[in-house]
């Protein structure tokens, strides 16, 4: 029997379900024949998404399931390596070229969310979380805003932007929660305050 993508000495997978570490996600007997683990805290498959299609993991992150964002955000670059940093200034460009704002604008909104997530959100965590943590969460968590593209070749009402404002903001609410451990209630109250200090910034410069 061979114990497969142990990484236990250096990063831990996590629990989709309640967030508890967890040294593996599934053994391998052999290719096509695998066991997935159980959680010793809640006592359920830890990570389902091992199995499942790529389609089932988008349709769960647009419905704002926590244990999608933490399968995405913790387990899935262990599982798959890849370049982090690469991927965070990849995200960090495709955010700010599918947002209307100028830069000055979504550099105040990162100040207040981070200013929030400080004072407020890592409070109450009992887990230190990295601004890298952070700044990928946001990033992946406001995919929604890819419709923008969309609003550029064919005619929508207005009413549309304030949806997908809307999407995003609980979208980052979510992706906050989970890299947080804090409560849903004060992830949305910090998101709803960088989001409103964004949408005053862009107004005072006449975006």
């Amino acid at each position: 029997m061979e114990e497969v993508k142990d990484e236990s000495t250096r990063m831990q997978f996590k629990c989709i379900h309640c967030g508890c570490k967890i040294q593996l996600l599934f053994l391998q007997y052999s290719p096509g024949n695998i066991r997935l683990m159980k959680c010793g805290n809640c006592k359920v498959v830890a990570d389902e998404y091992i199995e499942c299609e790529i389609m089932i993991l988008l349709i769960d992150l647009v419905m704002h399931k926590t244990k999608a964002y933490r399968h995405l955000l913790y387990n899935a670059p262990t599982l798959h390596p890849v370049d982090f940093k690469g991927i965070l200034w990849r995200s960090a460009i495709l955010y700010l070229l599918l947002d209307g704002y100028v830069l000055l604008v979504n550099f105040v909104f990162f100040c207040v969310l981070f200013l929030g997530v400080t004072r407020i959100l890592l409070t109450a965590s009992a887990e230190a979380t990295s601004y890298i943590d952070i700044s990928l969460a946001i990033f992946v968590s406001s995919y929604m805003r890819i419709f923008l593209v969309a609003m550029m070749v064919w005619d929508f009402p207005s009413s549309v932007l304030y949806i997908i404002d809307m999407f995003v903001l609980s979208s980052n609410a979510v992706a906050l929660k989970v890299v947080t451990e804090s409560r849903m209630s004060r992830c949305i109250w910090v998101c709803c305050c960088a989001h409103a200090v964004k949408f005053l910034a862009n107004l005072m410069m006449g975006g």
